[in-house]
């Protein structure tokens, strides 16, 4: 493992890897070879402590603490037209997994200083990821830190760590020898957290170990933001030439991206990487590399994070 001058970021060798998988969700198939170049990336996702030094430098606002414009919102309730975000709470038995409206609430005051609502605070926080950060909150960050999101291709690269083909970051078993290797949910979610990892919520950044190239978190903990708007893969699983494998393919469309269930709602989605400590084996099994899920650009929650990359300087003529 190399560490970059660049505020202590791995370098990621990139080179061609099986993108995708064909074993779990539809929206991840099918399997493909791409290639991306070198690049580098932060160990960590960014933490609480990292965030405030961006906003004491900046005094850059999050959008959970605007007000949403209810014009952008159709079937919006003007009532509801104040600044918050979403937090998660169990619920105290069994319900429909289907039913997120039962464990996701939308908290008045909520956001990264307060992040489960204005009773809370960061005590204690300060090594963990921030949450309840949207992409242009994310956006925001890297530009002020010289650096960028990541593309998914590039992040699902950094998360595989050089392995090929396997299920999950570290190899073909969830947890080896009952090891726990990522922050996940353990239990009946959403209401039983056995906690097996030794975290109920967020955990702080390099508690689990990091994967050959030197990161922490690919896996678990909170989704990441990345550089691309959502597209879903379509077609058998591609078997072109050497000389036509994709290199540093990049996602879908604004428009492309917006969600056909809300036909009234024109708000972009990008894609998340890495599942986060809610992902369970009974429901949302995405604590793997090759897991993806859209969200909207203005969303943000107690499990959304990020972390940035960066071209190495020899790269940065070819993007």
């Amino acid at each position: 493992m190399r560490r970059s001058r660049l505020d202590g970021m791995v370098e990621i060798p990139g080179g061609e890897f099986l993108m995708g998988s064909d074993r779990f969700y539809p929206e991840e198939a099918p399997a493909r070879t791409v290639r991306v170049r070198p690049f580098l990336l932060d160990p960590e996702p960014v933490t609480n402590a990292r965030f405030a030094r961006f906003v004491e430098a900046t005094g850059h606002v999050t959008e959970a603490e605007r007000s949403p414009d209810p014009r952008r919102y159709p079937d919006m309730d003007p009532a509801m037209a104040y600044p918050g975000s979403l937090v998660f709470f169990p619920t105290a038995g069994p319900v429909p997994t289907n039913r997120v409206d039962l464990w996701w609430h939308f908290q008045a005051g909520a956001q990264w200083r307060h992040p489960l609502g204005p009773g809370s605070d960061l005590s204690g926080l300060d090594g963990h990821p921030v949450v309840h950060v949207s992409f242009g909150d994310a956006a925001a960050y890297a530009r002020w830190a010289g650096k960028r999101l990541p593309t998914e291709a590039e992040w699902e690269c950094a998360a595989r760590g050089g392995l090929s083909d396997q299920d999950y970051a570290w190899g073909s078993d969830l947890a080896p020898g009952g090891r726990m290797l990522a922050n996940f949910w353990q239990g009946s979610f959403p209401f039983r957290n056995d906690l097996l990892d030794g975290w109920e919520r967020t955990s702080p950044v390099g508690t689990f170990p990091a994967n050959p190239f030197g990161a922490f978190d690919m896996i678990g903990n909170v989704w990441e933001w990345t550089a691309d708007w959502w597209a879903v893969a379509s077609g058998d699983r591609p078997t072109a030439p050497a000389c036509c494998i994709p290199e540093n393919p990049r996602g879908g469309t604004l428009r492309g991206s917006f969600d056909a269930a809300m036909p009234g709602v024109k708000i972009g989605r990008r894609v998340l990487k890495g599942g986060s400590h809610l992902c369970a084996e009974n429901y949302c099994r995405r604590y793997r590399p090759a897991a993806r899920h859209p969200e909207m650009v203005d969303t943000s929650t107690s499990h959304i994070g990020f972390r940035c990359a960066a071209d190495l300087p020899n790269e940065r003529s070819k993007r």
